[in-house]
């Protein structure tokens, strides 16, 4: 499985992993500390256990008669402990190995400062050995009546030179320390997990604002009325917020502001159109009258499309959740009454939240188009993760390909006749574009390989709350 399926994608996920993962680090290391520094501890206060215990058997075996003594080593031998009285040291001056300057110090004060000590202390490496000798006394097993101990790691040897000559000989078979102790362990546990639920708790209360100036942005992306963000959390979100409700407010008076300039423009066409009109009416030529009064009304019908374009554009029409499939089957029902050739296919229902009236006429114009130059519209809904397509084909013509996009542009009309009744006025694609974009969405226009148009529009899913 890749990492960005199991990374989450949210800030406040992303946010939660990392500081618990440094949490989990900081107590692991914390930990392992912790276990070498008891592990350390634990072994040298068993070491110096030992130690002091030889000390006291050596001066208890110069004490006692020469006779007995096998029968305390004995008696004090066990599986992790071997006591043996030889001429010679079982700790060779040439195999002393000396753990550390403090194991050193502490021989010369357990055993006093006259006494010759010998010690080997042998690590897990060392310990299976051939080199170390780990016997029992009292035995029969083996050579010299010592029997091999066990091996369990970390292991001391040891040669006490008593006073009589002989050498006392001790291989002790340390206890392995436990590392990791369960209320350490479990404590621990407990202090991750604590500091987990603060921290994906304090993540996601300050990555709220976040995900709401993002909800916010797609809503006004779709041209939905937006209220003004509450600004709080972090200083950074504040001022994003606060950056975000100047922006809305400058774009919506921009845009109020030029929706009314050509409402108004328009509108003052009217009055100096009727009048040029009314003169025309009095020139005697009448080829030039009628032509006169055929581009009057022509600039009359262009005035009166772009007031509609600029009343509808200004319209302030909320978005609700509306059934994409029974609005274009309403669509394609009115011009089905008017004797047209419309079908519909998708799924049975597809809802999305849209401006039902703008998003109506939008669609309206593109089957005009296509019943009107391509004889027959067919309307295709699909949904997918992206969002919502319609498909609007027809087996017209087509466009030029370096005409797609122009034909966007208001007043261009690539029926080069002066007809208003084939060619229109040239809104309808700039009027549709307008409404999908303020929807969020796109509209394209593009040539089917057989022969026909295909202009389909995109609508974005809803953001996800």
């Amino acid at each position: 499985m890749k990492l960005r399926y199991v990374f989450p994608r949210s800030l406040a996920g992303q946010l939660s992993v990392l500081l618990i993962a440094a949490v989990l680090v900081a107590q692991v290391v914390t930990l392992a500390f912790f276990a070498e520094s008891r592990r350390s501890a634990i072994d040298a206060a068993a070491r110096e256990q030992v130690l002091g215990r030889i000390a006291t058997l050596a001066n208890l075996i110069e004490e006692t008669p020469a006779a007995q003594r096998d029968r305390v080593l004995g008696a004090l031998s066990t599986n992790r402990l071997s006591y043996s009285l030889t001429p010679e040291p079982l700790v060779k001056e040439a195999a002393t190995v000396w753990p550390d300057d403090e194991t050193r110090d502490t021989l010369g004060e357990i055993f006093g400062p006259g006494r010759d000590v010998r010690a080997e202390f042998a690590s897990a490496d060392r310990a299976s050995g051939p080199d170390m000798r780990m016997t029992r006394h009292g035995d029969d097993h083996g050579p010299a009546g010592r029997q091999r101990l066990k091996p369990w790691p970390p292991t001391l040897a040891l040669s006490v030179h008593l006073d009589d000559g002989t050498w006392l000989n001790s291989e002790t078979l340390l206890p392995r320390p436990q590392l990791w102790a369960w209320p350490v362990v479990m404590s621990t546990l407990l202090t991750v997990i604590a500091i987990s639920l603060v921290t994906v708790l304090s993540v996601r209360r300050i990555t709220k604002p976040l995900r709401e100036l993002a909800q916010a942005s797609d809503r006004l992306g779709r041209g939905e009325s937006v209220p003004d963000l509450t600004e709080r959390g972090p200083e950074e979100i504040v001022r994003a917020n606060r950056a975000f409700n100047a922006m809305q407010g400058r774009v919506s008076r921009f845009v109020a502001d030029r929706t009314r300039m050509v409402a108004a423009i328009s509108h003052d066409l009217r009055t100096p159109l009727t009048s040029l009109r009314l003169r025309a009416e009095f020139i005697d030529d009448d080829e030039t009258r009628d032509r006169m009064v055929d581009t009057i009304d022509e600039m009359t019908r262009m005035a009166e499309a772009t007031l509609a374009f600029a009343r509808d554009d200004a319209s302030d029409e909320a978005s609700r959740n509306t059934d994409l499939m029974a609005l274009v089957e309403a669509v394609s029902a009115d011009f089905s009454d008017l004797g047209h050739d419309v079908t519909v296919s998708g799924p049975e229902h597809l809802d999305l939240p849209v401006r039902p009236v703008s998003l109506r006429r939008a669609l309206r114009n593109l089957v005009e188009n296509a019943v009107r130059y391509g004889a027959c519209a067919r309307v295709r809904l699909e949904r997918s993760a992206a969002g919502v397509t319609i498909a609007v084909d027809d087996d017209g013509p087509g466009i030029p390909v370096d005409k797609l996009e122009e034909v966007f542009a208001p007043f261009t009309r690539l029926e080069t006749s002066r007809n208003l009744e084939t060619g229109g006025v040239g809104l309808g694609l700039a009027t549709a574009r307008s409404v999908v974009r303020a929807h969020g969405g796109e509209l394209t226009l593009a040539n089917r390989p057989g022969g026909g148009l295909t202009a389909t529009i995109h609508l974005p899913a809803a953001a996800e709350a």
